[in-house]
């Protein structure tokens, strides 16, 4: 594996470079480690609402992006404090590769600075309890993304106040506020550093342990970078898209995730359907969408057009049995 860094601190431009650095990704390659670090931005995941995860005012009074990633997981803040990383690998075909291997490197990078690192959670690491970082995946046949942001000396009063709270995601955990679940690496690491040497330290740790190497990025890959964050990164369709209209909203936090179901219900049948939350998806969502709608809302008649499809399938972690009750909003 080899690491490249990113020098653009625009998260459209990262985003989509990333994603052309995946679409491209040959079985040949030996892997990629990118390094990154953003303008203040919130990162909003695939599968989210973005006008209930993003303070809006906040954000446009920040000049803070909004920019929609193609994984799942929650909405993130992102500054010039947090540096991101992303892994991009080739996997065998019936390997399932997991969150383990590559939250490993990053813990153990973190333990060679001293700093007592966890890999805990679905997608966290953790020290002393407080969340250091996040990290999200998908799949598209043998090629994987992992990425995710540590925080080194991020600014956690915007971060606040650019992400609209969730009262039931934090009843549920147990604390009363984004900036109470978080902790800056700084906080662990020697006090008389500046912050760019905080910085630079955190990240050639990383690289230590994740790529033997360094390369330079193809400057024919900058320039299709460039060219689809104007066509998709930097767009309103992409970042925020129309509200969906809807007469039910359904909400239920699992262990798995947040999920809330949106359906539009025309004379007793479901023309429109949007499911919104935190998970990580499997397969693409909108399969599962398609096979609500034209059903009868009631829940005798989506358990009949639903007895045969493995909703599980779509969520990972989820259990079909407490899914499926949600669904057919039997556990309203």
């Amino acid at each position: 594996m080899y690491a490249l860094r990113i020098d653009s601190v625009d998260p459209a431009f990262n985003l989509a470079l990333e994603e052309i650095l995946f679409d491209t990704l040959s079985p040949e390659n030996p892997g990629m480690f990118l390094i990154w670090r953003t303008e203040p931005s919130v990162i909003v995941g695939c599968h989210q609402n973005t006008a209930e995860e993003v303070n809006a005012a906040f954000c446009r009074e920040r000049g803070i992006h909004v920019v929609r990633r193609p994984t799942g997981g929650g909405a993130v803040y992102h500054d010039l404090g947090n540096v991101n990383f992303s892994f991009l690998v080739w996997v065998d075909k019936n390997r399932l590769a997991g969150f383990e291997e590559f939250m490993e490197p990053m813990v153990l990078a973190l333990r060679d600075l001293g700093v007592n690192a966890a890999y805990t959670s679905r997608n966290d690491i953790t020290v002393d309890g407080r969340k250091v970082a996040g990290t999200a995946q998908r799949r598209s046949g043998q090629k994987m993304l992992h990425h995710g942001c540590l925080l080194v000396d991020v600014d956690t009063a915007a971060l606040s106040g650019a992400l609209a709270a969730d009262p039931e995601k934090f009843r549920s955990k147990g604390v009363a506020s984004h900036r109470a679940r978080v902790a800056n690496l700084r906080e662990f690491l020697p006090a008389d550093l500046s912050p760019e040497q905080r910085m630079t330290m955190v990240i050639d740790a990383m690289t230590r342990r994740c790529a033997p190497e360094e390369r330079s990025l193809d400057p024919a890959l900058r320039e299709k970078a460039e060219a689809l964050a104007r066509s998709r990164y930097r767009s309103w369709e992409w970042n925020w898209g129309r509200s969906p209209r809807f007469t039910e909203k359904r909400r239920r936090r699992f262990d798995w995730g947040r999920l809330e179901c949106l359906l539009n219900v025309r004379n007793g049948v479901i023309d429109g359907c949007r499911l919104f939350g935190d998970f990580f998806a499997l397969r693409d969502i909108r399969e599962l969408e398609a096979l609500l709608v034209g059903q009868r809302a009631d829940p005798s008649s989506l358990r009949a057009a639903l007895a045969d499809a493995p909703v599980e399938s779509w969520f990972s972690g989820a259990r079909r049995d407490e899914l499926l009750a949600f669904l057919y909003g039997e556990d309203q």
